[in-house]
């Protein structure tokens, strides 16, 4: 196989276009392409309105290596042509140690999904244990959250089955490096279950909330198939430990479930199993992360920025990605952007609102938002606890749902930015200044897209000053990257306060925690940020086990 980088092509195209703009380049006849495979698409927007897909392409063809000597004292303007090496994914080796009893996983998002999956996949026999519902009672709940109905503790945004990346935008990219191929086997098997074959290639792949329902659904179907188990409404409530070894776990205060390896996948939002762990004595430590608001603007506005078009055609809705540094050396960034999406209600307790957002795999959605984060340290969480950072965020959920009354409380942008800077609240503004502020208030340009009801409120009073501070001076760099960005309409809405876990379940090379079984695991241990690093992570702990034991024997 041949690998041609960087090659450069309109955006409407055909694939027999693409193979003809491929034989060019390798100065070969259309007839002598055997075969093409699209390794990555990303998008060329330097010259907008006029844009182009780069590609990286695998090509089969005869005499590649006279092809490659041929070419290589001319690759062409921009064009690298090189021998295509394949990084193809293999599941370790299995152990010899017998499992005296079957693998318990705590959580169905990614990285508990993942690693049963790839258990279950050899021959294992996992426990999964959920404290939520399936997938389908959990969209039901969440719908009828959304339209006025009671919160359901252990069934929303946050819990059930797929955990919280079940309501996103479904966004697959990922930084963690992938030397050992973990990232493409996640991609590999989200399209085996039904996910678009287009993000084995694309540069920022998404699936959709919509779409990844329904593959969360069929994966849980698969690992029941091979063997495995999954339970709903199955909370952990304690672990029971021996000599500083898991022996097993109580579920939802009354069953016993012997294990002698337990994964931990829980999410960041399970706060009740953190304080639990903490009393088990768990070595866990506080760790930093981010806050911020959500933030709408049209996405039409955005499309122009990226793109130059309001209507980018068949690009679809056009994301962005901003960062910035502050005086203070906070650093302000952009987080989960959501293009055609929705601000979402995702509170998980009572007397809480958290925001999120989504998208679904359309992304037709008239805003486009996404989270303006500050970020903050232990430092900033006033103790030294191991679960400050747990109570910092309730703070400012309790202030979001105050503002709100329940609903998402949402602020201009023009008024957030006075009230911070002569630091004054909402009201005090309009009192001074009733001509601006009513000016302001009277904007009917565009409303807030949300899944949930949302009132008029003052944002400014949810985050501490510094990160106010640091927001507004966050948005005003953003409005110099991105025209409008800080325009005085746009919309924020409040609090963005699940962005990753403030807990880190401390873990050894071997990703066990100092008691022998427990595997700290995914985003809520503090070892992943979104859903494809989650997933890989899930995998890496499968593979732990596998390569130390053998399936347990179960009765026929």
């Amino acid at each position: 196989m041949i690998r041609i980088n960087q090659v450069k092509i309109q955006t409407e195209h055909t694939k027999e276009q693409l193979a003809k703009k491929a034989a060019e380049l390798l100065r070969i006849p259309l007839k002598d392409i055997n075969g093409m495979e699209i390794v990555r698409q990303s998008i060329d927007a330097r010259r907008k309105p006029e844009i182009y897909y780069s590609y990286t392409l695998d090509i089969e063809t005869e005499n590649e290596e006279q092809i490659l000597k041929r070419l290589r004292k001319n690759k062409g303007a921009g064009v690298q042509i090189q021998q295509a090496e394949k990084q193809e994914y293999r599941f370790p080796k299995l152990g010899k140690h017998p499992q005296t009893y079957p693998t318990v996983i705590v959580g169905t998002g990614p990285a508990g999904l993942f690693c049963g999956y790839y258990l279950a996949l050899h021959g294992y026999r996992p426990i999964l244990l959920e404290r939520g519902r399936d997938v389908d009672e959990r969209c039901a709940d969440v719908e009828a959250f959304w339209n006025g109905a009671p919160l359901q503790v252990s069934s929303n945004v946050q819990f059930g089955e797929g955990g919280a990346g079940t309501f996103s935008d479904g966004k697959l990219n990922t930084l963690v490096k992938d030397k050992d191929g973990r990232n493409r086997e996640v991609l590999k098997t989200f399209v085996s279950f039904g996910a678009k074959e287009s993000i084995l290639y694309e540069a920022k792949p998404h699936i959709g909330t919509d779409v990844l329902a329904g593959v969360v659904k069929k994966m849980r179907q698969e690992i029941i198939r091979l063997g495995g188990e999954v339970r709903f409404l199955s909370q952990v409530t304690d672990i029971l430990l021996q000599d500083g070894h898991v022996t097993g776990v109580r579920v939802n205060d009354s069953e016993e479930i012997p294990c002698g390896q337990l994964v931990l996948a829980i999410g960041h939002s399970a706060r009740d199993t953190f304080e639990m762990l903490y009393e088990k004595q768990i070595p866990m430590e506080a760790k930093s992360f981010a806050v911020g608001l959500r933030v709408e603007h049209p996405q039409e506005m955005i499309n122009v920025s990226q793109y130059g078009t309001e209507q980018p055609g068949s690009l679809g809705a056009a994301p962005y990605k901003v960062t910035a540094k502050t005086g203070t050396g906070r650093g302000v960034y952009s987080f989960c952007m959501c293009p055609g999406g929705y601000v979402v209600n995702a509170s998980s307790e009572e007397g809480r609102t958290a925001v999120n957002g989504m998208s679904y795999s359309g992304r037709n959605g008239k805003n486009a938002n996404s989270a303006i984060i500050v970020a903050v340290t232990p430092q900033d969480y006033g103790s030294g606890h191991p679960l400050a950072g747990i109570a910092f965020q309730r703070k400012l959920e309790e202030r979001a749902f105050r503002l709100g009354a329940g609903k998402i409380p949402a602020q201009r942008y023009g008024i957030f930015k006075e009230c911070v800077t002569n630091a004054v609240t909402e009201e005090e503004f309009a009192a001074k200044n009733p001509m601006e502020y009513n000016g302001l208030m009277n904007r009917e340009s565009f409303a807030p897209c949300c899944k949930g009801a949302y009132v008029w409120a003052d944002v400014s009073r949810i985050l501490p000053r510094e990160c106010n501070q640091a927001f507004v001076e966050g948005m005003e760099v953003f409005g110099r990257q991105i025209k409008g960005f800080d325009r005085e309409d746009a919309i924020l809405l409040g609090v963005e306060s699940r962005t990753s876990s403030p807990v880190r379940i401390l873990r050894n090379d071997e990703l066990q925690s100092e008691i022998r079984g427990l595997y700290p695991c995914g985003e809520g241990a503090g070892y992943a940020g979104g859903i494809t690093s989650a997933a890989m992570d899930g995998i890496r702990v499968a593979e732990a086990i596998a390569k130390y034991f053998a399936p347990a024997e179960t009765e026929s």
